[in-house]
């Protein structure tokens, strides 16, 4: 199963992206015995500002996929029940895995009603930088619970 971060504007050098690139490498590196990956992530910008914009450029990279849309109204969920997701999505023969992460305002609401799980933070705010990267760590994390590693502590 592919999985895909999918996030609304490009984050220019920091120390986010590196985060980013470490789990992302690590999650497709790991995730390859198990069928997940490989991992990637995809930056999309609208040419309009607002929501409404940001949706249009994200739907083409929907298109038969399984979809979560990170959202503050989704649930919030413990590392190994995300795992258990993620490892229960794979085994039923789901081939894409989509995570969408709206612009500085969030995700179209009309976006967020087609996805097929709403997946929450925690009740905070973060900066889309920082939830990329604490997306991609969650994903590496999922990945080593599912392959019985030692990175994960209860």
């Amino acid at each position: 199963m592919r999985l895909t971060i999918l996030a609304v504007g490009r984050l220019a050098r920091s120390p986010e992206v590196e985060l980013v690139k470490l789990y992302v490498d690590r999650a497709t590196a790991a995730g390859r015995a198990l069928g997940l990956g490989p991992v990637e992530v995809i930056e999309v910008e609208a040419k309009k500002p607002g929501k409404a914009a940001e949706a249009e450029v994200l739907k083409p990279h929907l298109d038969g996929a399984h979809v979560i849309a990170c959202d503050e109204r989704g649930q919030a969920r413990a590392s190994r029940a995300f795992a258990a997701e993620i490892g229960r999505l794979r085994d039923d023969g789901v081939r894409r895995l989509v995570f969408m992460i709206g612009g500085a305002d969030g995700l179209d609401p009309a976006l967020v009603a087609q996805a097929d799980v709403k997946l929450a933070f925690g009740p905070q705010t973060w900066p889309h930088a920082l939830a990329r990267a604490m997306l991609a760590e969650q994903v590496y994390r999922a990945v080593t619970i599912l392959a019985g590693g030692p990175y994960h502590r209860d």
